[in-house]
């Protein structure tokens, strides 16, 4: 963390996520040497949409840099669930695939339920299967959904004093989605947190969110968070992005922000997010370590010994 003279420390997740590619291009590094085996993540994508695409190519840039073999499909906004539902076949099928992703939103005619239980649990690098989702809710090893395990590291980060268990502490989360906000509740009550889940229908929000020694924020409502929803000294995740009208910029001018109001919340909190550069570099950076366990376990090999974050 990196500190801030008007509040709250900054937890940059810029930084953090370069740390964590650089542990994982290591770990790569040796995988191949001493086992031959180098791991590949293959990415779906169906249409065109354009903050899909912008996040297909970065996930395929950061592949290759780490080392790994990236298999990248491009479909056609109008290829049929089945034809994509055989891809996904043919990718569980491949051994040099270790790693798959179909990128989300999907066209209205593709289910996207349907789409996510195709994959393999064993390559389901999003942790979006049932039986993922399943094991995550029971205790058992599962893969994690990507946001939630780079959020969690920056809880780490924030609180280093604790390592990792937060008894004591609660911890509320606001969004009950399956892609963060269950997940991260999940994670939180395994470090021992008491957690509140918290959603559009939880009355006196803002009183239930000052309940919070560690609050992660998941509704994609534009600064919705205000300070005075925040208790003093708390952690603040922010995993919102959203963009906004950005008239100081020029005509037509967006910019992105977070579902907390970033500059009241870091008067009151203890540390925060910022949006840009805190879950989203974190998010691509954890799905570069769910690939390269996956292709551990797929060759029974222990991550630690080859020194995997």
């Amino acid at each position: 963390m990196q500190g801030d003279r008007q509040g709250a420390q900054l937890i940059d997740g810029k930084a953090m996520a370069a740390r964590v590619r650089g542990d994982v291009m290591s770990a790569v590094r040796r995988l191949k040497t001493e086992y031959d085996v180098t791991p590949g993540l293959a990415v779906v994508l169906v249409g065109e949409n354009p903050a899909s695409q912008v996040y297909v190519r970065n996930k395929g840039k950061q592949t290759l840099e780490a080392g790994m073999t990236s298999f990248e499909h491009r479909l056609d906004a109008g290829v049929s669930e089945a034809e994509l539902l055989s891809l996904i076949d043919t990718l569980n099928r491949d051994p040099a695939v270790h790693g798959i992703l179909v990128q989300l939103p999907l066209p209205d005619h593709i289910t996207e339920s349907a789409v996510i239980a195709a994959i393999a649990p064993e390559k389901d690098v999003d942790g979006f299967h049932v039986i993922n989702a399943g094991r995550l809710a029971t205790g058992a090893p599962a893969v994690v959904p990507c946001t939630p395990l780079g959020s969690m590291m920056m809880i780490a980060e924030a609180l280093p004093h604790l390592a990792g268990d937060y008894s004591g502490l609660t911890a509320v989360v606001i969004g009950r989605s399956n892609i963060v906000g269950k997940p991260m509740a999940q994670l939180l009550l395994s470090a021992n947190a008491t957690v509140t889940v918290a959603h559009s229908r939880t009355k006196n929000l803002p009183a239930v969110a000052r309940t919070a020694d560690i609050l992660v924020a998941a509704v994609g409502r534009p600064n919705m968070v205000g300070g005075d929803w925040v208790k003093p000294g708390a952690v603040l995740i922010d995993v919102g992005i959203n963009r906004v009208d950005a008239p100081e910029r020029g005509d037509g001018k967006t910019r992105l922000v977070g579902d907390i109001d970033f500059e009241a919340a870091r008067e009151v909190a203890g540390a925060i997010t910022p949006v840009p550069g805190g879950v989203g570099p974190m998010t691509i950076a954890c799905l570069l370590v769910n690939c390269l366990r996956l292709a551990c376990a797929a060759h029974d090999i222990q991550p630690s010994r080859i020194g995997a974050p």
